[in-house]
């Protein structure tokens, strides 16, 4: 398998009723503005109606499939037989299981920016990875409770993966960076149908038979970032190195919630965000969305901009939520 910059890979992100929609809209023009030499496939992987959702999961926007049509993107739909309305978060983990067999893939969330030349990145497909863009959301350790070594040999022990190779040695004993632990907003690897074979198998046993060191743990929302260390340790992966440093960087933004990218992310980026969505092509459809219209259009993002000093943000995300809410500015 090819390894390099300028190699052919499937971009895939998810897009469903609601929110996602739109993200997916802004996703696909950040593309093709930013990496206009992208000549791999986006897909837009979209849940279908079944047991698992109470209402019908796709994109319910005609103007927004018109709109991904135009930028390019494939819509592909995937079933859900394991989670649904009650794990969204499982979509990620089921929709790889439709798309192109032996393709290598690159998986974001939807709500991310392209701000610079995705297909530049010297990915190696044989070696899959993750976002580092974390914090030490999972486990939660309990006073006379199992700690971190304890918890994740177990998940490792579990399905026969060795431990001791996913740890990083220049941190702490029991400190939660020394366990391999990802943010599950972006992750790559050389075939998704493999790839989410093992990453359902993985997720769905530990959620219905977590070993006995995850008693006090709660599984959800964490459950994709308990089973992708795993996974990407079963295919021979691990920790990003050096030359995956764009994303996350100058080439991708996961921005995750509108008044926190304004509020903490670069100049580039935001300016990034305003062109993309310029075009009226583009903005009759976003601004559809009342976040997007009022944050990027009306400029509300702007001010919530001005609340923030950049180079001296608070060191909490919740102290950057609550003055942005104590201004009237939040919303999502």
């Amino acid at each position: 398998m090819a390894t390099g910059a300028g190699q052919s890979f499937n971009i895939v992100i998810i897009g469903q009723a609601g929110r996602l929609q739109y993200e997916a809209a802004l996703f696909a023009a950040s593309l093709r503005q930013s990496d206009p030499g992208f000549a791999g496939r986006l897909l837009v992987a979209e849940p279908q109606p079944g047991p698992k959702w109470p209402k019908d999961p796709r994109m319910d926007n005609p103007d927004i499939r018109a709109l991904l049509g135009d930028l390019g993107a494939e819509i592909v739909p995937f079933e859900n037989r394991h989670f649904g309305a009650d794990y969204p978060q499982g979509n990620k983990i089921e929709a790889l299981a439709a798309l192109p067999e032996g393709a290598p893939f690159v998986f974001f969330d939807s709500d991310t920016l392209i701000t610079g030349p995705l297909s530049e990145i010297p990915f190696d497909f044989n070696r899959p990875s993750a976002s580092m863009r974390r914090e030490g959301t999972w486990p939660q350790i309990e006073l006379y409770g199992p700690g971190y070594a304890e918890i994740w040999r177990s998940l490792y022990d579990k399905f026969g993966l060795a431990f001791d190779p996913s740890l990083d040695l220049s941190q702490p004993d029991e400190y939660w960076q020394r366990y391999l632990y990802f943010n599950a907003g972006w992750f790559f690897g050389p075939c998704p149908v493999a790839f989410g074979a093992r990453f359902t198998e993985y997720a769905t046993a530990i959620r219905d038979d977590p070993p006995e060191a995850l008693v006090c743990q709660e599984l959800f929302p964490w459950l994709d970032q308990i089973a992708l260390p795993l996974v990407i340790s079963a295919f021979g992966g691990g920790r990003p190195g050096p030359e995956l440093s764009g994303l996350d960087g100058d080439v991708s933004c996961h921005w995750r919630i509108l008044p926190l990218m304004y509020a903490r992310e670069s100049d580039r980026v935001i300016e990034v965000l305003e062109t993309v969505t310029a075009p009226n092509r583009i903005k009759k459809v976003l601004k559809q969305y009342d976040p997007f219209k009022r944050m990027i259009y009306q400029k509300r993002g702007q001010k919530v901009r001005a609340l923030f000093d950049r180079d001296a943000l608070p060191r909490r995300e919740q102290a950057i939520r609550n003055r942005i809410k104590s201004e009237g500015f939040w919303m999502r």
